[in-house]
């Protein structure tokens, strides 16, 4: 792996995210508990033996750059290894980073001082289980100057994705940038680039400095790709997943409903990402945070409790029901709450009684005591931001609707804090 360099793409805005992405960019935002959405490609590379890796980075990057920094210090520098961040360096004109074949093009120059004969390009905001070590070996044994990784979809999906066309040896002979699906040939399945592609380093420098001349939009999918398809061999990598499941995993999670539902997901028995295979490692920052811990087990009055749930390390669930719920790192969650179906991020504090459906709660966010949250949907299309699917999203700017507490749920709060107070 010596002559291979990877570079991950990870300025992206993520509109689609917002208000998630309001303060940091898409691949930082949280995924599974105390992942960032980074960790899944940034994991990928180490597990394939990939250790020179630079990163792209522009939109709102300090969350990011923290998290690399205090994270990803895995690599042994004295062997040559590195995970570096590349910020737009204006080295071969003023803009700063115009498509994702642009980021590349302006840090050539560390690229090239490396001295690579392969280049992985690969997007820091998917998530998936792929060894690109296996696609490597194919690109060589092809004799490709460009691979690309493809995916089965469904063809109405196709107006979604770059669809890859290919002869019977899986050599690319076409690409359709979102076709309509009604442009396609008949089948029930095409194949969608996954937007993670191997270059020779020759070739991919050429393709680059022939674009920065065009009035393009500089961007490897649109531009790239379909230059080459022609002039150069360029094979189509069939996804093989790491993941070992039935179906194969991969999810660009553009969408607030898709991110939600990808989260939910982890919480079922069997779910379709695996986070818990010891043979192919999940990394990421791990602050030093306590474990989690769930008290008062006063029975019928209030009980610490969590169910179908992924729960992080510094949590405190105290004398509350959560079900079907991911929490990040050291959420604390007060008595006589209940929150189902939702997303907490790190250091969110929920006050008593509050009631909380299908709701993403952003970083340490206090939701106020009784606070109502997607219950009321005209009080949460008042003070939050709400999904086509119905998923509230609350930010530290938001203002939850307050409830009603009855006078039971008082009685009950009342004679807990006397039993409390006594020592019982």
């Amino acid at each position: 792996m010596d002559d291979t360099i990877v570079i991950v793409l990870a300025g992206g805005v993520g509109e689609r995210l917002s208000p998630l992405t309001k303060e940091r960019a898409k691949p930082a935002v949280y995924f599974g508990g105390p992942y960032r959405i980074i960790d899944f490609t940034l994991s990928n590379c180490i597990n394939s033996g990939l250790r020179r890796i630079f990163i792209a980075m522009q939109y709102k990057s300090l969350s990011l750059s923290r998290h690399i920094r205090m994270g990803w210090s895995v690599v042994a520098e004295e062997l040559g290894e590195f995970i570096e961040i590349l910020h737009p360096q204006k080295r071969v004109h003023e803009h700063w980073y115009l498509g994702t074949a642009d980021a590349v093009y302006q840090n050539l120059y560390s690229i090239e001082r490396e001295a690579p004969r392969h280049v992985i390009v690969l997007a820091g905001d998917h998530v998936y289980k792929m060894d690109y070590a296996k696609m490597l070996r194919y690109h060589q044994e092809q004799n490709a100057s460009v691979t690309i990784a493809t995916i089965e979809v469904a063809r109405e999906e196709a107006s979604r994705f770059g669809i890859v066309q290919v002869d019977a040896q899986d050599r690319v002979t076409g690409f359709l940038e979102k076709p309509r699906p009604d442009v396609l040939p008949e089948g029930e399945d095409v194949l969608a680039s996954m937007g993670i592609y191997i270059f020779e380093i020759d070739v991919l420098t050429r393709a680059l400095e022939e674009d920065a001349g065009r009035q393009t939009s500089h961007d490897f999918g649109k531009d790239i790709i379909p230059s080459l398809i022609g002039r150069v061999p360029v094979s189509s990598y069939r996804f093989y997943d790491e993941n070992k499941k039935a179906a194969k995993y991969w999810r660009d999670i553009g969408t607030l409903d898709a991110y939600f539902e990808a989260n939910m997901d982890l919480c079922q028995v069997s779910p379709e990402f695996n986070l818990y295979d010891p043979e192919w490692p999940l990394r990421t920052y791990q602050g030093q945070a306590p474990p989690a811990k769930f008290v008062f087990a006063d029975h019928g009055n209030r009980s610490g409790q969590a169910l179908d749930s992924v729960i992080s390390a510094g949590c405190i669930i105290s004398g509350s029901q959560v079900a079907g719920c991911v929490l990040c790192p050291n959420v604390r969650v007060h008595s006589f709450c209940r929150i189902e179906q939702s997303i907490l991020m790190p250091g969110v504090r929920v006050g008593r009684h509050a009631r909380i459906r299908r709701a993403i709660i952003d970083r340490d966010v206090f939701i106020p005591r009784g606070a109502l949250i997607g219950f009321d949907h005209e009080e949460d299309r008042r003070r939050h931001t709400v999904t086509e699917k119905g998923v509230v999203i609350v930010t530290r700017e938001d203002e939850p609707f307050i409830g009603d507490i009855s006078e039971e749920a008082l009685r009950v709060e009342a004679e807990a804090d006397r039993r409390g107070a006594e020592g019982r």
